[in-house]
């Protein structure tokens, strides 16, 4: 199996932080494995959203994520919307900063506003 396609979630001791749950422990080593792989703060909005929201995220989506606020980056981009498959993020592309997260039907549904690009990866 290619680890880059391997779920966050089957990882182990260390995957289990992905999984929602009130460690505080398992929370803080979550959002330090995600700024890791991605060079990306997440917000307490955005962490708060993925963990009710239940998003789970794989070591290939971060990586996806990455190279879309590269790109809008490169761009010029300021405020940007990722789509990665079925979840979508708002990104502070200035401040490499995800502002919040969404998946499933929610995507489908939502509006977007403030936001001046959108990346689909």
């Amino acid at each position: 199996m290619d680890p880059k396609q391997v779920p966050v979630e089957s990882l182990g001791q260390a995957g289990a932080a992905f999984r929602t749950g009130p460690a505080a422990v398992g929370e803080g080593f979550q959002k330090v494995l995600r700024e890791r792989l991605t060079g990306l703060k997440f917000s307490a909005h955005a962490e708060e959203r993925i963990e009710r929201r239940r998003i789970a995220l794989t070591v290939n989506d971060l990586e996806r994520l990455k190279e879309a606020v590269q790109r809008a980056e490169a761009k010029g981009s300021r405020d940007s919307l990722v789509l990665v498959d079925d979840k979508a993020f708002v990104v502070s592309i200035k401040n490499k900063t995800v502002i919040t997260a969404l998946s499933g039907s929610s995507v489908k549904e939502g509006v977007f506003t403030n936001i001046d690009s959108a990346v689909v990866v």
